[in-house]
């Protein structure tokens, strides 16, 4: 048997790892689920930021300095469009457009985001299943001092600026897993699941508060292992430490490990927080301490291997 992988995924920093797990999985063992609750409709066209980083990464066609949108692009159309009035603040290249033309044209005409994605993907080469956590429309709102706005006004526009007081997911009650996401969920084969090092208020959180996900994957018998996003009380990338602290909470991996309690079974810490392991033990998590800041593809790969080995070692030790 043929062990796979189920990734749970945000942008670039999740992308990271999954490209890492995509080095060093087999074709067809590893399906990376990605948050869609940051899609929004901008410029009249369906925008998917998460999907699109994780795409673009494990295509080899990102741009690797900002970690998301595509490398040697080119900035024609929001040259023009800033020169004439339009709305320029959320960057779209000019072979990124052609990607949200494509997605768009095809969900106007009926088709799924799954189906979609599925298209894109295997027009990009990509050998893992890519999935959109849903097929129904869902969005992330924040509250801030300025009042409440979607994600990526939050994120882009004002640039984290804001403080914020609570964070809500937009008709998440009404959404149902995507069909791919629960069969990797239901597939016999399953032997882990990850929560790569993303936000996990706006990036694993949707994914989890989508009804009936969170409950499949605490019946799993296999681990559940998270890698976390902070590193010495600070975010690896984006703006996780600063929403933590705003949000009343301490901003180390022990609040992370407090954020995931009762769904991991193992978190992965860097090695500048290794004083922290006791106390997240005692808390019934397994740790594994290793360098978990991603600077290259070997950096990727080797903390993809940490994490598959790690799941395979609390696994035999259920046994």
């Amino acid at each position: 048997m043929t062990a796979h992988y189920l990734a749970l995924s945000g942008g670039v920093g999740g992308a990271k790892l999954a490209l890492g797990l995509s080095k060093i999985c087999s074709q067809g063992t590893l399906s990376i689920v990605t948050n869609t609750c940051d899609d929004f409709t901008h410029l009249g066209l369906y925008i998917a930021p998460d999907l699109d980083t994780v795409m673009y990464t494990l295509a080899d066609v990102v741009n690797t300095k900002t970690g998301w949108g595509r490398a040697d692009e080119s900035w024609n159309l929001m040259n023009v469009l800033k020169t004439i009035g339009g709305e320029s603040w959320f960057l779209l290249g000019d072979k990124d457009m052609a990607v949200h033309i494509e997605r768009t044209n095809r969900l106007n005409k009926g088709e799924s985001l799954s189906a979609v994605t599925q298209a894109l993907t295997q027009a990009l080469n990509i050998e893992h299943a890519i999935v959109p956590m849903t097929d129904d429309r869902v969005q992330t709102m924040v509250t801030t001092e300025l009042g409440e706005m979607a994600f990526q006004h939050y994120f882009v526009r004002e640039g984290c600026q804001p403080k914020i007081s609570s964070i809500r997911f937009d008709d998440i009650e009404n959404a149902r897993p995507s069909p791919a996401f629960t069969a990797a969920i239901a597939d016999p084969e399953l032997a882990g699941v990850i929560l790569c090092p993303s936000n996990p208020f706006v990036s694993i959180d949707p994914i989890l508060h989508i009804p009936g996900v969170r409950d499949m994957l605490n019946k799993l018998k296999v681990p559940i292992v998270a890698i976390s996003p902070i590193v010495k009380g600070l975010a690896i990338k984006g703006p996780a430490a600063k929403m933590l602290q705003e949000l009343g909470k301490e901003a180390s991996v022990y609040s992370i490990a407090r954020h995931y309690k009762g769904l991991i079974n193992g978190l992965i810490i860097d090695t500048e927080d290794a004083p922290h392991g006791p106390t997240i033990e005692a808390m019934g998590i397994r740790v594994k301490v290793t360098n978990t800041i991603m600077k290259n593809l070997d950096d990727r790969k080797n903390l993809a291997a940490t994490t598959l080995q790690f799941i395979q070692d609390i696994q035999h030790d259920k046994l």
